[in-house]
């Protein structure tokens, strides 16, 4: 099985953070984590393995002045 490293959701693009779960539970405790810390996070299921993937939401740099 080949795991894609990153996928596509409303054009945004997540990354996997490269662990395979296999309860949607474990992915969700993860994916919470993750919330946590400031990411946005999506699962997906491939060959009956939870995939979690992440990115973190951007914040626009202060101009300095």
């Amino acid at each position: 099985m080949t795991i894609p490293l990153a996928q596509k959701v409303e054009g945004k693009k997540f990354m996997w953070d490269g662990g395979t779960y296999e309860t949607e539970e474990q992915a969700q405790q993860v994916m919470h984590g993750y919330e946590q810390d400031g990411f946005e996070t999506r699962m997906f299921v491939e060959d009956h393995q939870f995939l979690v993937y992440s990115r973190r939401v951007a914040t626009a740099a202060k101009p300095e002045g």
